[in-house]
């Protein structure tokens, strides 16, 4: 295990007034680095962490060249000059390497066997002919060379690299490491992040309770948790801390010890009440960004210390794409990980906007569904408002319109990007 490194001074300090998107992400990809240490973890403990070393193969997969089928092995050269053949031995799985192949003779042999020497192609059995004492089979015509033979090193070659640090890895990945005879690889530690919300407005929801006037159920929070669970992350959540200055200096500075992250959401602004805003400020470095994208303008980056502090906004949607767009490559790179552009695709709008902001990006709620011509079109929510949830229930990714696009008609390219680009499921 390694020591965790420095997070770097003032990583989130900027010099603009507005922040245009790609902007914001290279400054995070830039400025921010890994401040976890590192662990040996066991195979079954390495689905869903982030690789802390490279994987070369130490010997070829498979080992020795070996049957694909449960058949007959023999030489093509032979089978050329008669497709009858002498049976001159047996090859099971797990026998020890078998001895060459005699002239004019083929091997019986079943599935993951090695294959003897001389022997370069293998017969399904069910495409043979056998005599009747078993010492003698015909080859069915027309079996190119090699022909259900797998080669030595043909999944992967001694020395080839497998997988890089940084990698999240997948059930396919452990599979690669188990045929590489190891038991177990170096992860990053889980990053440690706390979770909390602000606000006596904001009640725990409960079946039996009911609101008064002025009383709002903790959705986003909630939301946030569910999105860091995606990630190799440990996360503490700290519930609902009242809007008491006293109460929240000590549990942010009792948090910031404990912690690599502290992500908040709401009570972004400067009012009396807005007393996170002025403690993260009083015990650390905190700088508001008004980054130029619709939905989630207005966001807080700081620190305390090597503690990172993501203070999202308070509307649903807002947090949601924020968290998506920013917070989740942000977590991602602390951790070790690293930023891999989401993937968009360019598909006709199934929609239109007759005006839009210039200079600003936005980011839309949508989903693909099928015209009236058989055509994959991408859909819009018809509401855009930053609080309703259901606009997020509904859709299966973002659709992104850029800074200098002015409006849409329908047919339209536009980017699309999945869910699933950004860690959620399947969309």
């Amino acid at each position: 295990m390694t020591k965790a490194p420095h997070l770097i001074d003032d990583c989130f300090m900027h010099d603009k007034d507005r922040m245009r998107h790609d902007e914001v992400v290279a400054l995070i990809t830039s400025r921010l680095s890994r401040v976890v240490g590192w662990e040996s973890v066991p195979l079954e403990g390495l689905n869903g962490r982030l690789l802390a070393e490279g994987i070369e193969a130490p010997r070829n997969v498979p080992l020795h060249d070996n049957s694909a089928v449960d058949g007959y092995a023999f030489a093509h050269a032979d089978y050329e000059a008669s497709a009858t053949l002498a049976v001159s031995q047996r090859v099971a799985a797990g026998d020890p390497a078998p001895a060459p192949l005699a002239n004019a003779a083929a091997a019986r042999i079943f599935t993951g066997a090695v294959m003897p020497p001389n022997a370069d192609t293998v017969a399904m059995q069910e495409d043979c002919t056998v005599s009747e004492d078993g010492t003698s089979v015909i080859i069915p015509p027309g079996l190119r060379q090699g022909a259900n033979r797998r080669r030595a090193g043909e999944d992967v070659q001694a020395g080839e690299p497998l997988l890089a640090p940084g990698q999240l890895i997948r059930p396919q990945d452990i599979a690669a490491l188990a045929s590489l005879g190891k038991p177990a690889a170096q992860a990053f530690k889980r990053l440690r992040v706390a979770l909390v919300s602000t606000g006596n407005e904001l009640v725990e929801p409960a079946a039996s309770r009911e609101l008064v006037k002025g009383q709002v159920f903790d959705t986003n929070r909630h939301m946030l948790a569910a999105l860091c669970r995606g990630l190799p992350l440990e996360m503490s959540d700290l519930g609902i801390l009242d809007d008491d200055e006293t109460v929240i200096s000590a549990a942010l500075s009792k948090a910031a010890a404990e912690h690599d992250v502290i992500l908040t959401t709401g009570g972004a602004s400067r009012g009396e009440e807005d007393h996170i805003v002025r403690t993260i400020d009083s015990l650390g470095k905190r700088h508001l960004w008004q980054i130029a994208i619709k939905p989630g303008r207005p966001m807080s980056f700081g620190q305390i210390g090597d503690c990172v502090f993501l203070g999202l906004p308070g509307n649903p949607v807002a947090a949601f794409v924020c968290f998506l767009l920013y917070c989740r490559p942000a977590l991602r790179i602390l951790g070790g990980g690293i930023y891999q552009e989401p993937r968009r695709y360019r598909l006709p709008a199934g929609f239109e906007i007759k005006s839009k902001k210039p200079d600003r990006r936005e980011f839309l709620r949508g989903w693909l569904d099928t015209d009236e011509s058989g055509l994959t079109v991408v859909r819009k929510f018809a509401r855009d408002g930053s609080g309703l949830i259901s606009g997020l229930r509904q859709s299966g990714g973002l659709i992104e319109l850029g800074e200098d696009v002015r409006k849409v008609a329908p047919g339209d390219l536009v980017s699309y990007i999945p869910y699933s680009e950004l860690g959620i499921g399947d969309a």
